[in-house]
């Protein structure tokens, strides 16, 4: 991983981005993730993170980040969009 860093640290450095926007970028993928492994549970990622709730959703908003879209993208889709699986028993 340590490899991984280092190469996405020279690219972006090559690339010209400013140090303040690679931390924004980083920041906001990480608490993307974070927010991703608890289903969009604020209060969970935060607790992950190790800042208060009220932290992280002043963090989000500072990165300009649509609380609201975060957990629509981590709903389960109605269930007229989701894929039709026959059970075991109508299949035989």
């Amino acid at each position: 991983m340590k490899r991984e860093m280092d190469g996405l640290i020279t690219q972006m450095h090559s690339a010209g981005i400013p140090y303040t926007e690679a931390v924004r970028q980083f920041k906001r993928r990480f608490i993307l993730e974070v927010l991703a492994h608890h289903k969009g549970n604020q209060c969970k990622a935060a607790e992950e993170l190790g800042m208060h709730r009220n932290t992280l959703s002043r963090t989000l908003a500072e990165l300009d980040m649509d609380t609201a879209q975060i957990r629509n993208g981590m709903r389960r889709p109605p269930r007229s969009e989701r894929p039709h699986i026959q059970s075991i028993a109508s299949a035989r």
